[in-house]
């Protein structure tokens, strides 16, 4: 028997678990306070819902179920490999409200806020950052066209951030129909658009040279590339320099609405800003998108975006939809790699000795639940030891059941 999990997913220790914990809790405080109501989905999904979901390179790493019994047996005999499946684990939470709201749609709210924190599963290559299974912490709005709704989730998962500790960053925020209008404009043709984007979303990483050098290794129009790179290093990369290329400026005022009332509304208490080159890897996005970057960390810590067509392959009509996702996994691990401590809580260690009757001690707890969360501990010998071991442990305080006496741990 192995001792280990299974390569890309992980144990967590109680003093990680603490902070996972204090994390998703806070985020949660912040969101329902919002008005956000959180639902939960099974971790598999049916296979024909994967596939067809747009979901860009996550259509890669789908974790497949094999079908069962008699179907297996059936599939294999078939010689078809894309029978042998049925079911796969869900690659992020998206897919999955999509189908809940169009089953329930008739019991929800319009808008629908809704929260979802739950485990997801890619075949990822494991490295540090990225694992097979890990946590999503999204929120979403449902049923809501206008860019309010973005402007409500910028405001909200900005909230939640500061709430757990993080202040300098800045919320990137682009429109797809924008940049494919933008691009279009430039004399890329409308069925390479997709390709330009993928190369285009490399700009912050590689630069300005390699952006256009892999464009014109795809083969594409020497006139486009030779337009990009003259926007790109002419440095004006505002608004007004994109809607010189736009036929159409109704996506370019659109997103000019939701950076000005995010910038009133967050009162400089972080950066808002237009991103001419962001793209998000997702297929399904279809306006807006937007992510979350902080000048101490590489990479982002939080994105979402538009995406007004995902409901509508489940019930053939549209719904206006759009969220954003918190990267939970990405946030902790930056805490716990600055050896982030919990603000400690009301946890008391009721400490006993052995000869202590111990439905005694539990009366005795029941009655500091009052005022504490209280944890029964047998009592060491090396009671000084065992005081900042339970500090360690996030305990602020012990109390002794032989006497009143109430000791804090570490600071007062």
């Amino acid at each position: 028997m192995k001792i280990n999990p299974v390569k890309g997913m992980r144990d967590y220790l109680p003093e990680e678990m603490r902070v996972r914990d204090y994390v998703q809790g806070e985020i949660l405080k912040i969101y329902r306070a919002s008005g956000f109501e959180r639902i939960s989905t099974p971790v598999m999904e049916d296979m024909e819902n994967l596939d067809k979901s747009d979901g860009g390179d996550n259509l890669n790493l789908i974790f497949k179920v094999l079908k069962r019994g008699e179907k297996l047996d059936e599939a294999l005999s078939s010689g078809d490999e894309k029978q042998l499946c049925d079911m796969g684990l869900r690659y992020d939470l998206t897919v999955p409200l999509s189908r809940f709201y169009a089953a329930n749609r008739d019991k929800l709210p319009k808008p629908f806020k809704v929260i979802q924190t739950d485990r997801v599963f890619r075949a990822e290559r494991p490295q540090k950052g990225r694992m097979r299974e890990f946590v999503q912490c999204d929120i979403d709005i449902l049923g809501d066209e206008s860019p309010n709704a973005e402007i409500e989730l910028i405001d909200v998962t900005a909230r939640a951030l500061k709430r757990i500790g993080f202040d300098d960053f800045t919320v990137n925020i682009n429109d797809r129909s924008l940049l494919r209008g933008m691009l279009s404009g430039m004399g890329f043709a409308q069925d390479s658009l997709s390709t330009v984007c993928v190369s285009f979303d490399k700009l912050d990483k590689v630069g300005v040279d390699s952006v256009c050098a892999e464009l014109t290794e795809k083969q594409l129009p020497e006139n486009a590339v030779s337009s990009l790179r003259s926007f790109l290093e002419k440095g004006d990369r505002s608004l007004d320099a994109v809607k010189a290329y736009l036929d159409d400026t109704s996506a370019a005022d659109r997103l000019l609405y939701v950076l000005s009332a995010s910038e009133k509304l967050l009162q400089g208490t972080c950066a808002v800003a237009y991103a001419p080159s962001l793209v998000r890897g997702q297929g399904y996005y279809t306006g807006t998108v937007f992510e979350i970057t902080c000048p101490a960390f590489r990479g982002a810590i939080a994105g979402g975006g538009r995406y007004d067509g995902m409901i509508g392959k489940f019930l053939g009509e549209n719904v206006p939809a759009v969220g954003f996702s918190i990267g939970f996994e990405r946030i902790c691990q930056i805490l716990l790699d600055e050896n982030y401590t919990v603000p400690a809580q009301k946890k008391l260690a009721l400490l006993y000795t052995e000869d202590a009757p111990f439905g005694e001690v539990l009366l005795k707890a029941a009655r500091l639940r009052e005022s504490y969360d209280v944890s029964p501990v047998r009592q060491q010998k090396k009671l000084g030891k065992q005081l900042g071991q339970l500090e360690k442990e996030g305990f602020a305080a012990a109390a002794f059941f032989d006497n009143d006496d109430i000791k804090p741990l570490g600071k007062e």
